[in-house]
C-alpha cells in the first residue's frame, strides 16, 4: 500500500500510545511495547506501514540515524578515561571472545573466513539503546552490573569505526555501483584504497568538527535564538550523514560522528536540554522501526536456520558475558543482569550488515537473514530480562531475608518502609535507627542488599514498584513509606501504585528539584522533600553567621524561608504549565518572601540571640 509521511507518523505514534502502556502494565518495560507495536503495524501483520518485501530496512533508517546521534552525543572522552581499566578488561574480553566463537561457528556451517569474521564482529555488538533504556527504567545504572554494561557498550561504540575500516580489506571484490544509481567514492577501489577512504572520511569529519563545526555553533549561539541553534545541530547531523553516503558508508555512521563531535564541545549540555523532550520519542521510533522491519516471510522460508542463529548467538554471547562478569568479580545477581541484558545483537549491526552486502562480503539473502536475527534478538531481550527478574533471581539470587514475616511483628518493629537505600535513603535509615525506629528497606542493588543485611538491616531485594514485593515487605501493616529512589520516574511509579494498593500508608517522597515536586503535587502527594533545599538553606544560614548575624537569628531566618518557600511551591504548582503566568507569579512570590523575611527581622527582635553563639555553657 502507498503511504504518506503523515500516515506513517500517525501509525508509529498510535502504536506507541497503544502498546507501551500495555507492556508497562504487564511489567515488561517500554522497549518491548515499542517492538511489539512495530511488529503489529508492520508489513507482515496489519500492513499499516511499509510494503512487504520492499526496502524492508528503510523503516529503521531514520530511527537508526537519530539513535546513533544520541549515542554519540553521550560519548564523553572523560567518561572513557575515567573507566579505562574497566572498559579495556570487559570490552576486549567480550568482543574478542564473542567474535571468535561466532566466527568458528559460521565457518563450520560453510561461511568463508572473511564473511565469518565480518559477521562475528557485527554479532558481538550489543544494543546500547535497549540496555541503557532498561537500566534507567529499573534504576540499575549505578549498580556494578550497570557500570560493567556501560563499559562494554562504550568499548563497542568506539570499535565501530575500526571495524568499518577493516571490512573493505575483507571484501572479495570492489564495491559495485549502488542500486539507486548514486556514485560513491568507494566504487571500483581495491580493498586497501577503500580502507584509506573510510579512514580519511572519518578523519575529515573529526577535524572538520574541531575547525568548522564548533566555530559555526559559536556564531549561531551568539544570535540567541534557541530554535535556530537546534536547527543548526540538526543541519550538522544531516550534513555528516550525507557525507558518509557520498563516501559509500552508512548515514548512521555520520550521525554517530556528529554526536561524538558535539559531545566534546561546550554546547553538549545545551543540545541535550534541547533534544531531551524528543529523546524518548526518537528512541521509540527506533524500536518501532526495528519491530516493523522483521522479515517474517524470510523467517518462515528459513525457520530452522533463523532459529538456530538466534539461539546460537544468544547462547554464545551469554556464555562470554557470564565469563566476563566473573572476571570482573560480579556477584551472581549482578552477573545475571549483565549477562542477559547484553546478549542481544545491537543497532550497529544495521550499519555493518548493509555495508558488508555493498562490499560483497555477504550475499543479499544472508544479509536479510542476519538483519532478521538482529531484530529478533533485540525483540527477545526484554522477555529474557523479565524472565531473569521473575524466575531466576528469586530462586537462585539474593532472596528475602530468612526472618519470620508475621504481620504483628512487622507492625511492631517496622512501621516504616524505605524504598531506595542510596545516599539519600541511607541517611534517613541511619537517623531513624539511631533514634530507635527500625525500617524495612527495599532496594534492587543486590550487592547493597547483601552489605545491609550483614550490617543488621532488614532488607528486601527487588523492584519496589512491584506490588508483591511491597506486600512481602509489610506494606499492608506499615504506617509510612519513604520513596527515596534516585530516579524520579521510578519514584512516581511507586507513588502511583502505593496510592492505589495501600491507601493507608503515609507517603513521604524524595524530589530531585522543584519540577519533580510539581509533578508529585499533581499526583496528590502532600509530603514532598526536595533533596537540595535544606542543604542550600543551611549553607545560606552559615553565610549569614560568617557575615556577623547572630546564629539564632540566622537559623530562624532559614526556617522562615523554608516555610514561605513550601507555601509558595503549592501556589506556583497551579501555574507551571503557563510560562507567562508562572514567571509573573514567581516574581510575586519572591517579593512576598523577601518582604516577610525583612518584617520578621524587624518585628521579632530577641535580646538572647547571643546565647547560640557561645562555644560552651561555661562562657
Amino acid at each position: 500500500m502507498n503511504t504518506t509521511f503523515l500516515h506513517d507518523a500517525l501509525m508509529y505514534l498510535a502504536a506507541a500510545i497503544v502498546f507501551v502502556p500495555l507492556a508497562k502494565k504487564l511489567g515488561m518495560g517500554s522497549v518491548l511495547g515499542y517492538l511489539l507495536g512495530g511488529i503489529i503495524i508492520g508489513p507482515f501483520f496489519l500492513g499499516l506501514v511499509g510494503e512487504e518485501g520492499k526496502d524492508i530496512m528503510h523503516f529503521a533508517e531514520f530511527g537508526v540515524v537519530m539513535m546513533l546521534f544520541l549515542i554519540g552525543l553521550e560519548l564523553e572522552p572523560s567518561s572513557f578515561w575515567r573507566m579505562r581499566n574497566l572498559i579495556l578488561v570487559t570490552g576486549v574480553v567480550q568482543m574478542s571472545a564473542t567474535t571468535l566463537f561466532c566466527c568458528i561457528a559460521l565457518m563450520a556451517i560453510g561461511f568463508r573466513w572473511p564473511a565469518a569474521l565480518a559477521c562475528g564482529l557485527a554479532l558481538s555488538m550489543s544494543s546500547t539503546a535497549i540496555v541503557m533504556q532498561t537500566l534507567r527504567e529499573k534504576g540499575l545504572t549505578r549498580t556494578e552490573s550497570g557500570k560493567c554494561s556501560f563499559a562494554v557498550l562504550l568499548f563497542q561504540d568506539i570499535s565501530v569505526i575500526p571495524i568499518l575500516a577493516l571490512l573493505p580489506l575483507l571484501a572479495l571484490s570492489p564495491v559495485s555501483p549502488s542500486a539507486e544509481g548514486h556514485a560513491t567514492l568507494l566504487e571500483g577501489l581495491p580493498g586497501w584504497a577503500q580502507t584509506l577512504t573510510v579512514v580519511g572520511a572519518v578523519t575529515a569529519v573529526v577535524l572538520g568538527g574541531r575547525l568548522l563545526i564548533v566555530p559555526f555553533l559559536n556564531f549561531v549561539a551568539r544570535i540567541r535564538l534557541r530554535e535556530l541553534f537546534t536547527a543548526a545541530a540538526l543541519f550538522i547531523v544531516i550534513a555528516t550523514a550525507e557525507l558518509m553516503i557520498l563516501v559509500g558508508l552508512s548515514p548512521a555512521l555520520g550521525a554517530f560522528l556528529a554526536g561524538v563531535i558535539l559531545a566534546n564541545s561546550q554546547f553538549r549540555h545545551e543540545l541535550e536540554s534541547d533534544i531531551e523532550p524528543f529523546k524518548g520519542v526518537l528512541l521509540g521510533l527506533f524500536f518501532i522501526a526495528v519491530g516493523a522491519s522483521i522479515n517474517f516471510r524470510l523467517i518462515l522460508e528459513n525457520p530452522w536456520t533463523v532459529a538456530a542463529l538466534v539461539l546460537g548467538v544468544l547462547f554464545a554471547k551469554a556464555l562470554v558475558l557470564n565469563l566476563t562478569g566473573r572476571v570482573s568479580r560480579l556477584s551472581f545477581d549482578q552477573n545475571a543482569v549483565f549477562t542477559v541484558g547484553l546478549a542481544q545483537v545491537g543497532e550497529f549491526a544495521f550499519v555493518l550488515f548493509p555495508f558488508m552486502d555493498k562490499l560483497g562480503i555477504l550475499s543479499a539473502q544472508w544479509t536479510d537473514i542476519m538483519m532478521g536475527v538482529t531484530a529478533i534478538s533485540m525483540t527477545i531481550t526484554p522477555l529474557l530480562l523479565l524472565g531473569n527478574e521473575r524466575l531466576i533471581l528469586p530462586r537462585f539470587g539474593t532472596k528475602e531475608a530468612d526472618e519470620p514475616k508475621g504481620a504483628d511483628r512487622i507492625e511492631g518493629e517496622h512501621p516504616v518502609i524505605i524504598a531506595g537505600f542510596g545516599h539519600f535513603g541511607s541517611t534517613i535509615g541511619r537517623f531513624l535507627r539511631a533514634n530507635g525506629v527500625h525500617a524495612t528497606i527495599l532496594d534492587n542493588d543486590s550487592d547493597r542488599v547483601d552489605l545491609l543485611r550483614r550490617m543488621g538491616f532488614k532488607v528486601f531485594y527487588g523492584d519496589a514498584t512491584r506490588v508483591d514485593i511491597l506486600k512481602s515487605a509489610g506494606a499492608d501493616q506499615a504506617k509510612v513509606l519513604i520513596a527515596s529512589i534516585d530516579s524520579p520516574e521510578i519514584n512516581a511509579d511507586l507513588v502511583d501504585k502505593t496510592q492505589k494498593e495501600f491507601p493507608h500508608l503515609t507517603l513521604m517522597v524524595r524530589a530531585r528539584n522543584r519540577m519533580d515536586a510539581y509533578d508529585l503535587i499533581d499526583s496528590g502527594v502532600k509530603n514532598i522533600y526536595r533533596e537540595s533545599l535544606e542543604t542550600s538553606v543551611r549553607l545560606g544560614v552559615d553565610v549569614l553567621v560568617r557575615l556577623g548575624f547572630r546564629k539564632y537569628t540566622a537559623v530562624r531566618a532559614g526556617q522562615s524561608f523554608l516555610k514561605y518557600d513550601e507555601a509558595a511551591l503549592q501556589k506556583l504548582a497551579a501555574h507551571r504549565h503557563n510560562p507567562e503566568s508562572y514567571i509573573f507569579n514567581v516574581r510575586e512570590q519572591i517579593a512576598i518572601q523577601e518582604e516577610l523575611l525583612a518584617t520578621d527581622l524587624q518585628v521579632n527582635p530577641t535580646l538572647n540571640d547571643h546565647a547560640w553563639d557561645r562555644e560552651s555553657p561555661s562562657e
